[in-house]
C-alpha cells in the first residue's frame, strides 16, 4: 500500500494537521526545533509500529493545557482519533483482494484507517459485499433450487440464513445437503462466524498495512551485547539499543546455531561474516573516511550467580578498525555521527531483504554529520531505503535538503496554543526561519553549481526556473527534448541582475541567457555581447519562441493552460476566453482582476506541487513551445 495523506489531531502540540500529503517516495518535515516535526512522526508510528507495541497515552500525549478544559467540557478523550490515515492499494493488494473476495468487489482503491487514544482502530473503504455474495456462491456447484433461493441475497449474514433454511428444508436430499456444506464452509474462509463482511474486510487490508520503522539518535548500537540473552529475548520486548543490536546480528542471514555454537571458531567466523557485510554497506555510502572496516570479537565473561553459581556469557565487542591511524577502538568511542550512521545501516538491514511492508521514518537523521556525509546519507536514503519502501525524515539541515525535489519538502511551524503546530507545503504562510533551510539549500545548490558546473543557464527568476525544470523532466519522461543534463539553472532575481552577473563573471563560465522580451534589458547584454562577456547566439528572448515582441515565460504556455494555473494558485475563476489584449498573459490577468501584479511565482509552485498531473494536462500547444525553447537552449551548449 501506498500512504497518501496523514492527519493529526490533538496530539502533544498539534491540534489539527490538517490533511497533510505524503510523496510516494520520499517526503523531508523542514521546520526549527519544538516546531512539531517529532511529534508528527511520533502519532504517525503508532498507527502500527514496527518496534514493540507504542499506545496512544491520554495522560501522554493529549495537548496538555486543553485536558482539563476538555474533560469539563465533557469531551470522551478516548473516543478521539490523533491518527489518520489514507492509504492506495497497488496492485498486488488488489489481486490478493480479489483472490479471497473476487473480482468486483472494491470499489475503490482507497483505505482509510485510524487508531484512537483508546488504541482501537476504525477503517473506512468502498467495497461491495453483494458482489462478494455471488462471487462466493459462484464457486460452489449448486443445485438449481439453492441457487434460486440465494439469487437475491446480498450479504453474507443472509447467505448463511438462506442456506440454513434450504438445508434444513430438504434435509433428505444428499445433493443440496453437500452443496450448501460446501458454499458455508468457503463462506468461512471469507467470513468467519464471529464476523461480518466489513469486518472481514477491514481486517484483510489492515493485516496489508504497513509497519511503520521509527528509528532516532536514541537507537544506536552498544560496543557490547551478551548475544545468548538477546537471541533468546522477546523481540517485541527489547528496547531501541537492542532492537539494533539484533538486527545486527541477523545480518547476513546470521545462523543462530552458528552464533550459539559451542564451538569458538564457528561462532567467530559467523560474527565476521557479519562485519564484513556491514563493512561494505559502511564504504559504500561513508566516503568521509574509506580506511574503516568493522570488527566484531567474542569474549566470555563469568557472572556469580545468587545461588553461588557461575553463569558463563558470550559477549560480543563491536570496533572499528581505522587503517589510516592503524588502530582499532570500541564503537562507542568513534564520532556520534558515525555511531548513528553505522547503527541505523544495522537496524535497517533486518527489512532490506525480506518483503514485509514497512515505512521507514527518520527523526533528524545524519544530524551529527559533516555536510558531506550528510549528502552521502541522502544517497542511501535515495538508493536504498526509497527503493525499498517509503521514508519519511525531518530535518533542519540545509544540507538534508534536496534542491532538485522541493516538492518533497513539507514544513511544520509551531503557530502557538491556539492554532498548534501545522504542517504545509505552502511556502507562502510559513516565516523566514523555518523557511531558511530550504532557502539555505537552493542558495548553497546555487554556489556549487555556480562555481563548479560548466554550462550554466541564466533565467529571471524563480518562476523561470520552476517552470523550465518542471516541464523539461515531463518531456524527458515522454521521451521528447528537454534540458540537456549538462544545465545548471540560475534564477537570479530579475532581469536587472543579469548583466552584473554576466559582467563578473561571464569570461570565466559558459553561460546562457533566457530573459524576457523587454527591450530594456537587452541592450545591456547586448553591449555585453560586444564586449566579448557573451556570444550574441547566448542570449535567448522568449519573444523568439512565443513570437512576440513582447512575450513572457508564461506566454510559452497556451492561454488555457496558464489561466488553469492562476485558478489554481489564487483559488479564481477566470475563463481564459474572456481575456483580451496582445500583451502578455500575465497584464491581461491582471487588467481582469482589476490589479496592478499578481506573484508569479505561485502557479509556478502549482505546477511543482502537483507535476504529475499538472505536467500531464498540459496542451500539444504548451509542450511544444516549450520543447522548442529547450532545443534553442541547448544549441547554444559548447562542443566537448
Amino acid at each position: 500500500m501506498l500512504l497518501k495523506a496523514v492527519r493529526i489531531d490533538h496530539f502533544k502540540h498539534i491540534l489539527d494537521s490538517t490533511l497533510v500529503e505524503i510523496q510516494p517516495d520520499i517526503t523531508c518535515l523542514v521546520g526549527k526545533n519544538e516546531s512539531g516535526k517529532t511529534a508528527f512522526l511520533e502519532a504517525l508510528r503508532r498507527l502500527k509500529p514496527a518496534q514493540g507495541n507504542v499506545d496512544f497515552s491520554i495522560s501522554k500525549h493529549y495537548p496538555a493545557w486543553l485536558e482539563k478544559m476538555h474533560k469539563r467540557q465533557g469531551k470522551i478523550l478516548e473516543q478521539s482519533t490523533p491518527i489518520q490515515v489514507v492509504f492506495e492499494l497497488s496492485d498486488a493488494d488488489v489481486a490478493a483482494v480479489e483472490g479471497i473476495f473476487g473480482k468486483g468487489v472494491l470499489k475503490s482503491r482507497v483505505f482509510s484507517l485510524a487508531r484512537g487514544y483508546d488504541n482501537h482502530y476504525t477503517h473506512a473503504f468502498e467495497a461491495d459485499e453483494a458482489v462478494a455474495v455471488a462471487n462466493a456462491a459462484a464457486l460452489i456447484d449448486l443445485p438449481r433450487k439453492v441457487s434460486a433461493a440465494i439469487a437475491t441475497v446480498k450479504s453474507f449474514g443472509d447467505l448463511r440464513k438462506t442456506l440454513s433454511a434450504a438445508a434444513e428444508k430438504d434435509r433428505e436430499d444428499a445433493q443440496i445437503q453437500t452443496a450448501c456444506q460446501a458454499l458455508e464452509e468457503k463462506i468461512s474462509e471469507i467470513v468467519p462466524a464471529d464476523s461480518n463482511f466489513m469486518m472481514s474486510f477491514g481486517n484483510f487490508l489492515f493485516a496489508r498495512v504497513p509497519k511503520f520503522f521509527f528509528y532516532a539518535d536514541y537507537s544506536r548500537l552498544p560496543s557490547k551485547v551478551r548475544i545468548r540473552e538477546l537471541l533468546e529475548a522477546d523481540a517485541e520486548k527489547l528496547d531501541a539499543e537492542m532492537q539494533t543490536a539484533l538486527s545486527l546480528l541477523k545480518l547476513a542471514g546470521s545462523d543462530r546455531d552458528y552464533l550459539l555454537a559451542p564451538d569458538y571458531e564457528t561462532r567467530k567466523r559467523e560474527l565476521e561474516n557479519v562485519a564484513n557485510v556491514i563493512s561494505q554497506d559502511v564504504l559504500q555510502y561513508w566516503t568521509t573516511n574509506t580506511d574503516l572496516r568493522v570488527l566484531i570479537d567474542i569474549s566470555q565473561k563469568t557472572e556469580e550467580l545468587p545461588n553461588g553459581n557461575h553463569a558463563v556469557h558470550d559477549e560480543m565487542h563491536v570496533r572499528m578498525y581505522d587503517n589510516r591511524h592503524m588502530l582499532s577502538l570500541p564503537f562507542d568511542e568513534r564520532s556520534s555521527g558515525f555511531q548513528w550512521f553505522f547503527s541505523f545501516l544495522a537496524a535497517f538491514s533486518r527489512y532490506e531483504n525480506d518483503d514485509t511492508p514497512v515505512i521507514i521514518l527518520l527523526d533528524e537523521p545524519a544530524l551529527g554529520l559533516h555536510a558531506k556525509a550528510q549528502k552521502d546519507f541522502l544517497r542511501f536514503i535515495e538508493e536504498r531505503l526509497a527503493r525499498r519502501c517509503q521514508v519519511i525524515y525531518t530535518t533542519h539541515s540545509p544540507f538534508m535538503i534536496q534542491p532538485d525535489h522541493l516538492e518533497r519538502a513539507r514544513l511544520v511551524e509551531d503557530k502557538g496554543r491556539d492554532t498548534g503546530s501545522v504542517t504545509t507545503s505552502d511556502v507562502l504562510t510559513t516565516d523566514r526561519d523555518t523557511l531558511f533551510p530550504l532557502q539555505a539549500a537552493l542558495g548553497y545548490d546555487i554556489a556549487q553549481h555556480l562555481f563548479i558546473g560548466k554550462d550554466n543557464l541564466v533565467v529571471e527568476g524563480p518562476s523561470d526556473f520552476l517552470f523550465m525544470q518542471t516541464i523539461s523532466a515531463g518531456l524527458i519522461e515522454a521521451g521528447r527534448e528537454g534540458l540537456n543534463s549538462r544545465w545548471s539553472i540560475l534564477p537570479l532575481g530579475g532581469a536587472d541582475v543579469i548583466p552584473a552577473f554576466v559582467a563578473l563573471l561571464g569570461n570565466h563560465l559558459d553561460v546562457t541567457v533566457v530573459v524576457d522580451s523587454r527591450k530594456e534589458g537587452h541592450q545591456k547584454l547586448t553591449s555585453l555581447a560586444k564586449a566579448g562577456f557573451l556570444a550574441e547566439k547566448r542570449i535567448i528572448t522568449i519573444g523568439e519562441i512565443a513570437n512576440g515582441s513582447m512575450a513572457d515565460i508564461e506566454d510559452l504556455f497556451a492561454k488555457e493552460d496558464y489561466v488553469a494555473l492562476y485558478n489554481a494558485a489564487f483559488s479564481k475563476k477566470i475563463n481564459a476566453a474572456h481575456l483580451m489584449g496582445a500583451d502578455p498573459i500575465v497584464k491581461q490577468i491582471a487588467r481582469s482582476e482589476g490589479i496592478k501584479s499578481f506573484d508569479h511565482n505561485a502557479p509556478a509552485e502549482v505546477l511543482l506541487r502537483e507535476r504529475a498531473q499538472r505536467v500531464a494536462a498540459l496542451s500539444a500547444k504548451t509542450l511544444n513551445a516549450f520543447e522548442a525553447l529547450f532545443s534553442r537552449i541547448n544549441g547554444t551548449l559548447a562542443q566537448r
